[in-house]
């Protein structure tokens, strides 16, 4: 009788040793992404220029990526929200950050930040917020240029804060139509 009470105990044993493991695996993987999360939003957040093909200078963030404005923002507040910041991610300062590193033909009276409307601060640039195209695949691609894209045209902006509306040439970036303001 003890060998019939032994094995449904020891399977018992089993069961909660499992989903202790899989509660703490769990957690340690939510654990390393709100550290990943903090780390991302400590490290210093960089706005700086590149010259890109088809285009001339224009911003990029620390990586040679090439930053955008959107037009309805209206050069005013943020308005790419939801489903159209996973397309086109706004450009974040960590929560303790009140500016962020420039370098290259970046103006810094140009620099300043606005809310999000999901939280945070979003980066900004001659009042317009900035941010990256997830289809642009390398730095100094700016395949995100004079595009219709989540409700309204996209477009780069140069270090002196004037917005490029125009289709890049045939060195860069986009084929596709062009909107104006």
């Amino acid at each position: 009788m003890r060998k019939t009470f032994a094995l449904p105990v020891a399977a018992l044993a089993l069961v909660v040793a499992a989903c202790g493991s899989s509660s703490s695996s769990s957690s340690t993987s939510q654990s390393s992404a709100a550290t990943s999360r903090s780390t991302a939003s400590a490290a210093a957040v960089v706005l700086a220029t590149r010259d890109v093909p088809g285009l001339g200078v224009v911003l990029v963030n620390g990586q040679g990526r090439t930053l955008y404005t959107f037009a309805p923002d209206k050069a005013a507040k943020v308005t790419c929200v939801g489903g159209c910041a996973s397309a086109w991610p706004p450009m974040f300062l960590a929560a303790a950050v009140k500016k962020p590193t420039i370098s290259g033909q970046v103006k810094p009276s140009l620099v300043s930040s606005d809310p999000d409307p999901s939280g945070g601060r979003v980066i900004t640039y001659a009042g317009w917020p900035l941010y990256l195209y997830v289809a642009d695949p390398t730095a100094g691609t700016a395949h995100g240029q004079s595009i219709n894209s989540a409700g309204g045209p996209w477009y780069v902006i140069t270090p002196s804060g004037t917005v490029i509306t125009k289709k890049p040439t045939a060195a860069g970036g986009s084929s596709s139509s062009s909107s104006s303001y």
